[in-house]
């Protein structure tokens, strides 16, 4: 018989803590169980970047192999050249997750981009602020570190969770703040029944499956990657917007960086990203943290859950 419940399950942490791996493991053991009357899952991924068609080495997007035949959703939905925002996250998982409660499945929801998530599973209401023309024209030219300077005076808890080289960013935060006077905090209204596993990952050992995840992406052929993306018509200005990988990979194909400075600005840009996640989850009070290694703790934890 169909589950008719409302739950759905959160898996989160930070870049490189093993969490697509996990989510397999979790729907596999689903599919072994009663659980809830649950009879299997499917992921939902909630990554900013893996939206895209064509981010696949350089965001790590998890492969048809590595899925083990469990369906997952919300990768390669997005035309790189376009922007998706929160809203088209919103209304899309939405539609994926009524999709798995219908197959009496269980949704997974699975990523480290904590502002997805939460316009999710807590049914924000998200800023409606149009842009303002004349105000982004006034800020184009100037440089990251100076849009942070302003948005730290207009939000200071915003500009803690931001990502401080993205100017994109920075400037619709501030577009904003100017209008309603900070990014608002989340108005919770759960919609679905949730448990959120946090994969926690001690900082030394984090930093050392970031370095060894970046040798492993390059020797796949990152750089060919970012080179075929240009060539396919994604321009160096877009990639610097999409962060991180592609904006260090851009510049060091544009000669603006060499090879060693690219990886070693990339190992330090990474870690920073991998703190803006934990700063953003600290706040939830809600999460429950486990190592990755701990699954028989995760698996007693999403059983009792489900049967509750």
């Amino acid at each position: 018989m169909l589950n008719n419940s409302n739950k759905i399950l959160v898996l989160l942490g930070p870049t490189a803590s093993g969490k697509s791996d996990l989510a397999v493991q979790i729907a596999k053991k689903l599919a072994r169980t009663d659980w809830g009357g649950f009879n299997g899952a499917e992921v939902i991924s909630a990554d900013s970047r893996q939206v895209y068609k064509g981010l696949d080495i350089g965001t790590g997007k998890i492969t048809k192999k590595e899925m083990l035949s469990v369906p997952h959703f919300l990768l390669d939905v997005a035309n790189p050249k376009k922007k998706f925002t929160v809203v088209d996250y919103q209304k899309l998982a939405r539609e994926k997750i009524s999709e798995i409660f219908s197959r009496g499945h269980l949704p997974i929801i699975c990523g480290g981009t904590g502002f997805y998530i939460d316009s999710l599973i807590k049914n924000a209401t998200l800023p409606d602020v149009p842009p303002n023309t004349a105000l982004r024209k006034n800020l184009k030219g100037k440089t990251a570190e100076a849009l942070m300077k302003m948005l730290e005076s207009l939000d200071p808890k915003r500009a803690q969770t931001i990502d401080v080289k993205n100017p994109r960013r920075l400037i619709r935060a501030i577009e904003i703040a100017k209008v309603i006077g900070k990014v608002p905090p989340i108005k919770e209204s759960p919609i679905y029944e949730t448990l959120e596993i946090g994969i926690k990952t001690e900082s030394d050992k984090l930093k050392e499956r970031i370095s060894n995840r970046l040798d492993s992406r390059l020797k796949k052929g990152m750089i060919a990657e970012v080179e075929n993306l240009h060539k396919n018509g994604l321009s160096w200005k877009r990639m610097e917007e999409l962060g991180l990988e592609y904006r260090y990979l851009a510049l060091f194909l544009q000669d603006k960086i060499t090879q060693e400075e690219m990886v070693r600005k990339l190992q330090t840009e990474i870690w920073h990203y991998a703190r803006r996640q934990m700063t953003w989850w600290r706040r939830d009070t809600e999460i429950k943290w486990f190592p990755a290694s701990e699954q028989e703790k995760i698996f007693k934890e999403i059983e009792k859950f489900l049967r509750n």
